[in-house]
């Protein structure tokens, strides 16, 4: 019996092993953690339990019969975040480069159809070299089921992608299909085609880094939510988003502990709105100051810094919130900003995490490069999610709403459920000059008069009581009480009830 047990200690310790110690230094060199340490600091101490160890890949050509590893580079398992449950797998670049075969594709589809049966959030670490070029078309079904399932958990459970090495070909598509990505500076990228084939194909040369590096996809492409100094780092942030997130989509959000007062007043947000009104504020100072001890955790804070997306807590309870910056393009909504905030909206709505739109929009970033990018279809993208989401929806008007950029913000018209407004809203067709302007075309060469029609429409608009007299604006707030009313009107909302028609799914304007 001692013996059988020494066997299975000596199995289960040669597949902690991966690829060996010299491969485990080579990885700890370039400033990464082993797939196994990777785990170990993302779950609860002691709460991994692992499936498939023993699992090696069974592709006999090119010699591979004498390149078996147990685990077959994948480590695949469930433990929890403080006390929560979660499934997980983790690629092992010491592992014959981390490619995937199909055993290894089968651990992670394993992993994913248990996260789907028992309602509890997936997390993939990825670092990988690709497709098993050995295995041929064997490793591109492998891939094809994992992005089937990426498909069906959809929705369902929370899907989130650390990309802490390579991604490249067709791997970054499993990824590019999870609701957060999450990459590491300097250690990590995604392409579709590496820096060689571009040179070859467009004779463009470009390195790795540049062509899909970290900073690549939190500014410019928006494939990534969010980039990190190193694995630590990352790994200790996406255990704080975990926090926020529910199981599944039958699961309430999840509620903390909290120790800040719903009735908290914050007198220093009377003069948060500068009396000109062409004069940047920060709206993150506001977010702050709504939140549960001040927590906001920010989405794509890097893309499209004229919207702000994320998660924050009221009475314990998370909230996705949506807001203009008008630190940035003044706050306009443009395609990007409404690509951000409608994916955010839908990822809110599908797990039943309501939702708070913060608003001082002056309209649509008017130009010809936004219309021929096809501002209209990105516009209706943002449109589409705040008018079929059912999920409870507070917004405030703290400045500016002004045109369709004022109906899509969540307004009551979009079915939001509590609509309120600060003193200093102005919600109107455009700024007082523009319709001015457009109104009195006769009076243009004399400023005189020009000056007293400008006034007269701000008399009109440059206020809030024209919406709330038709109860489009459900109730004016002074800014000091906001926290306190919204927590509130959430709190009202949450037996909320509300189901749109049958369909089998929508079809929004990609």
């Amino acid at each position: 019996m001692k013996d059988i047990l020494q066997q299975l200690e000596d199995r289960r310790d040669e597949a902690r092993q991966g690829g060996g110690e010299r491969r485990v230094a080579a990885q700890h060199a370039k400033g990464k953690l082993s797939a196994r340490e990777r785990i170990e600091l993302l779950l609860d101490a002691g709460s991994f339990e692992e499936f498939d160890m023993f699992v090696t890949h069974r592709c006999t050509d090119f010699g591979m019969e004498r390149q078996k590893v147990p685990g077959d580079g994948v480590i695949t398992g469930w433990g929890t975040i403080n006390g929560r449950q979660v499934y997980v797998f983790s690629q092992d670049f010491t592992v014959l480069g981390g490619s995937l075969s199909e055993t290894h594709a089968q651990k992670i589809c394993k992993v994913m159809d248990m996260a789907m049966q028992n309602g509890a959030p997936i997390i993939g670490m990825n670092d990988s070299g690709g497709a098993r070029i050995q295995e041929g078309v064997a490793s591109l079904a492998g891939y094809a089921e994992v992005f089937k399932r990426n498909v069906l958990a959809s929705g369902v459970v929370p899907q989130i992608s650390m990309i802490m090495g390579p991604c490249a070909g067709g791997a970054v598509y499993s990824p590019a299909m999870t609701d957060f990505i999450f990459m590491v500076r300097d250690s990590s990228y995604m392409f579709v085609t590496g820096p060689d084939v571009v040179k070859t194909v467009t004779n463009e040369v470009v390195t790795a880094e540049e062509l899909g590096g970290a900073s690549t996809h939190v500014k410019k492409s928006s494939v990534a939510d969010g980039a990190f100094e190193n694995d630590v780092a990352a790994i200790t942030e996406v255990r704080r988003l975990f926090d926020f997130l529910p199981m599944d989509n039958r699961a309430k959000p999840p509620r903390r502990p909290f120790f800040d007062s719903p009735d908290r007043i914050e007198p220093s947000l009377d003069t948060l709105v500068p009396d000109n009104p062409n004069q940047p504020y920060d709206m993150k100072e506001l977010i702050g100051k709504i939140a549960d001890e001040g927590d906001f955790f920010e989405i794509q804070e890097e893309f499209a810094r004229n919207i702000l997306t994320g998660f924050i807590r009221l009475e314990g309870s998370t909230v996705g919130v949506v807001a203009n910056q008008p630190m940035v393009l003044a706050g306009c909504l443009d395609i990007d900003s409404s690509r951000k905030a409608a994916r955010f909206v839908r990822f809110c709505d599908a797990f039943e995490i309501p939702i708070l739109t913060l608003v001082d929009v002056p309209g649509f970033l008017p130009g010809v490069t936004q219309e021929y990018g096809g501002v209209i279809k990105h516009g209706a993208k943002l449109l589409f999610a705040y008018g079929e989401a059912t999920v409870p929806k507070v917004t405030l008007i703290t400045r500016k709403a002004y045109g369709g950029a004022y109906v899509v913000m969540a307004s009551k018209h979009l079915r939001g459920d509590f609509n309120y407004a600060w003193p200093t809203a102005e919600v109107a067709v455009m700024g007082a000059k523009g319709a001015a302007e457009i109104m009195y075309r006769g009076d243009a060469g004399d400023a005189e008069k020009m000056a007293a029609h400008v006034a007269a429409y701000e008399v009109n608009f440059a206020n809030p009581f024209k919406a709330a007299e038709r109860g489009f604006v459900d109730e004016v707030i002074m800014p000091s009480s906001t926290r306190k009313r919204v927590c509130r009107a959430f709190a009202s909302l949450r037996g909320k009830q509300l189901s749109n028609p049958w369909k089998k799914h929508d079809n929004i304007p990609l």
